[in-house]
């Protein structure tokens, strides 16, 4: 009788990383996550990155030798032609030989791929779209990623490093963004983004539910302090809230024009709540 293929999956993000192990029929054995800390150095994140993952195997009752292959999404891309990871813009990194950091640790056959392609492609192959075969996914956290899916595959471009649908252009000259660009989606509808605006009100106007809820200190805004103001009708947070399912809306909109996928995709919808109000 043949046993069951296992393999290992790692989310890393801005803000966590999560591992977890999976079957061959795409059912969750086990998970485990960490806090990312993302100005830490490349050595120190790659170790985290492989001892997380290895909590997760021995939390599912594996070994390592049980585990077929080691897949990882992060915020950033691989050349094909170099294995190096490209550009992460919330770690700084650039050009970084990845694949060597890793093997350091754990010698399994390894696969790095866009966290937001990654996370689109798995939806598709086994959960909320798995009845489409074109699809388009906006992961919205730190960062806003994005994913295209057409005829069950992943597009990424012609140097597999496109598709970067959270640094399209939104507003004109506006935000800077981390990429360096002025007014993509991501400057406008990441976390990140929002705790900015908000603490940019904050400076004018303090007479309002926000203010409360986070103790009269800027430092602990929050999106889900935004959300439950703006539950609780506070006009300052329902304005934030509405200029953020605007501009989202928008980014939408082009997306749906140029590719016409049968279905859109938001992933951090229940972390950023943005459909509370």
């Amino acid at each position: 009788m043949e046993s069951t293929k296992y393999y290992l999956g790692l989310d890393v993000g801005g803000t966590n990383m999560v591992a977890g192990v999976v079957d061959e029929n795409h059912q969750i054995i086990a998970k485990e996550s960490i806090p990312t800390q993302a100005g830490r150095t490349i050595e120190e994140i790659t170790t985290d990155m492989a001892e997380v993952s290895k909590k997760a195997v021995l939390k599912a009752g594996l070994q390592m030798e049980d585990i077929s292959s080691w897949g990882i999404g992060m915020p950033s891309y691989v050349n094909p032609k170099t294995n190096l990871l490209v550009h992460a813009n919330c770690f700084g990194w650039k050009n970084v030989p990845i694949y060597d950091y890793l093997k350091k640790h754990i010698s399994l056959p390894t696969y790095i791929a866009n966290d937001a392609n990654c996370a689109t492609y798995g939806e598709v192959l086994a959960g909320s779209a798995s009845q489409y075969t074109d699809a388009i996914m906006l992961t919205l956290g730190t960062g806003v990623g994005g994913g295209i899916i057409m005829g069950k595959r992943i597009y990424s471009g012609a140097d597999n490093m496109g598709a970067e649908l959270g640094h399209t252009k939104l507003v004109y000259n506006g935000e800077r963004c981390t990429c360096g660009q002025k007014g993509c989606l991501e400057a406008y509808c990441s976390s990140t983004a929002l705790i900015r605006i908000m603490k940019e009100a904050l400076q004018e106007n303090k007479d309002t539910l926000i203010w409360k809820l986070c103790g009269e200190d800027e430092n602990k805004v929050n999106g889900e302090i935004l959300f439950e103001a703006a539950k609780q009708g506070d006009s300052l947070a329902k304005q934030i809230v509405d200029d953020y399912i605007s501009k989202l809306a928008a980014g939408i909109s082009t997306f749906i024009t140029i590719f016409r996928p049968q279905v859109i995709i938001l992933g951090g919808v229940s972390h950023m709540q943005v459909t509370c109000c």
